[in-house]
């Protein structure tokens, strides 16, 4: 099994290492046809503006759509978790285009600008060992989940920052840019079924 990491913009470079050291092997993804053999997508931080014209710019926004219709795991991290949620605010409170796949609606920038980036240990749902190190740049937050979505991790003051909706996954923080493989690991038993 292999797991595809959009690599259009962001930090996929990180992920594919991470994936490594646990021994899943990871390629990046550019173009439609390469989707078709992966068993999982991650879709990476960066920025989610970009991102999206990048994937419709590079015929990326169909096929996506439907491999997530087939149950194949999507992962976004960051940028990522504001291009799969069903709804994404900008901080002025308009709407921007996503690809709508998660029932959760995210306010991106929400903690402020890259100044107002920090790190928080998290105790996350289905991780064992501890609590993750969350590093949060320009970070968005969940601020409303549908009934279909398990929370998965929550700052101190309740705002979601990770969730799960069957087969999607969506942290708002970056685990690749720490050590820690554990969520990537958790998003490979996903994809492994």
């Amino acid at each position: 099994m292999k797991i595809g990491v959009l690599a259009l913009q962001g930090a996929f470079i990180e992920h594919i290492q991470m994936f490594g050291k646990i021994g899943v092997e990871a390629v990046e993804i550019r173009l439609p046809g390469q989707l078709e053999r992966v068993g999982g997508l991650v879709i990476p931080g960066g920025e989610s503006t970009t991102m999206m014209k990048l994937m419709h710019d590079y015929g990326l926004i169909t096929p996506i759509k439907k491999m997530a219709a087939m149950q194949v795991p999507i992962w976004g991290t960051c940028a990522g978790m504001i291009c799969i949620a069903r709804m994404a605010i900008n901080p002025d409170s308009s709407a921007m285009q996503t690809l709508a796949l998660m029932d959760i609606t995210v306010r991106r920038n929400a903690f402020g600008r890259q100044v107002d980036s920090f790190e928080a240990e998290l105790p996350v749902t289905g991780l064992q060992g501890g609590p993750f190190h969350g590093v949060f740049i320009r970070a968005p937050y969940i601020e409303k989940a549908g009934g279909g979505v398990q929370v998965l991790a929550a700052l101190a003051d309740g705002e979601i920052v990770a969730a799960r909706q069957g087969n999607l996954l969506a942290t708002s923080f970056h685990p690749e840019l720490t050590g820690d493989p554990r969520i990537h690991s958790y998003f490979a038993g996903i994809a492994k079924g």
